[in-house]
């Protein structure tokens, strides 16, 4: 099972493993209270394309085009930094925006679940 879930929410034992998806440190939180396996920033959106999106839901659908190209030619990283780390365990993938709908944790479950 693959989940999302805001960083600032409090771990749980059925997050599985705790990876963080974004490129950048979310403030406030520190690395403990994280309780990450991974933090995976490498296969976070682009900085170019993170700056376009700009958290805009009409650039939605777009966004998700776009950032799932990107994961395509990172297949390899995406194998390092989130299946290896997951192992048979169950996903959560930790974003820190407030848009629970519109994020790039959710693009990259949407690809991960499509690439199955």
């Amino acid at each position: 099972m693959i989940r999302t879930k805001r960083i600032y929410e409090e771990a749980t034992p059925d997050d599985g493993a705790r990876i963080l998806v974004d490129r950048l440190w979310p403030r406030g939180v520190s690395h403990e209270d994280a309780a990450l396996d991974a933090w995976a920033k490498s296969v976070a959106p682009s900085d170019e394309l993170r700056e376009w999106f700009d958290h805009d839901p009409e650039r939605w659908a777009e966004f998700e085009r776009r950032y799932h190209a990107e994961l395509a030619e990172k297949r390899t990283v995406l194998e390092e930094e989130l299946l290896d780390v997951a192992g048979e365990r169950d996903v959560t993938l930790l974003y820190a925006t407030t848009d629970t709908e519109h994020n790039n944790a959710v693009a990259l479950r949407s690809y991960l679940l499509d690439e199955r």
